[in-house]
């Protein structure tokens, strides 16, 4: 018999400004409040010597620990009805302190499916110009890595040598999918 169907009722638990914990049958899950999600931009640096990434370290009170990622943040959270794109813009530039010309969006993702509702759409920023030095907002105290696309396999290893948490998202990176046609 299954755990819940598609019809079993869902109850919510708790309720906080960003998240929601449900159940449906025995299927307890979190959920994003208010129906924001996320965007997540991969910025793909064209330079001289190269292809570069732009990558994202910050502490993250979950896992108490540095976490490297792909630049990323909520659509939705101030403004009911943001677009991806323009929360991509914003958070690229607020976190990296890069602009991007060329934006493609890839499509919407689910990074932990038995656990978290969460979607994140995925778009790809070229054509990158460094307008200041990012960092976030709110002392969010956001480290900016511009890595090589060469050396990608090596730099994620020696940040998770250094205790570095590696979001799940710089796996495509490593995995090159999305890059080929870099």
């Amino acid at each position: 018999m299954p755990r819940s169907s598609p019809d079993t009722p869902i109850e919510t638990r708790w309720e906080g400004r960003f998240i929601t914990v449900k159940q449906q049958g025995t299927w307890e899950y979190v959920a994003r409040s208010r129906g924001i999600h996320a965007a997540v931009i991969l910025a793909i640096d064209e330079g001289e010597d190269g292809p570069h990434i732009i990558l994202v370290e910050q502490y993250r009170v979950p896992l108490r620990i540095q976490c490297l990622e792909l630049p990323a943040g909520l659509v939705g959270d101030d403004t009911a009805g943001e677009a991806a794109e323009i929360a991509a813009e914003r958070e690229l530039e607020e976190e990296t302190g890069y602009r991007a010309a060329h934006w493609r969006t890839v499509g919407e993702f689910y990074s932990s499916p038995g656990m978290v509702s969460e979607s994140f759409t995925l778009l790809i920023a070229k054509g990158l110009t460094k307008i200041g030095d990012g960092g976030g907002v709110d002392g969010e105290d956001i480290v900016v890595h511009r890595v090589p696309l060469a050396g990608i396999a090596d730099f994620v290893a020696a940040k998770r040598a250094e205790g570095c948490g590696i979001d799940v998202r710089v796996a495509m990176l490593l995995a090159g999918g999305l890059l080929g046609g870099v």
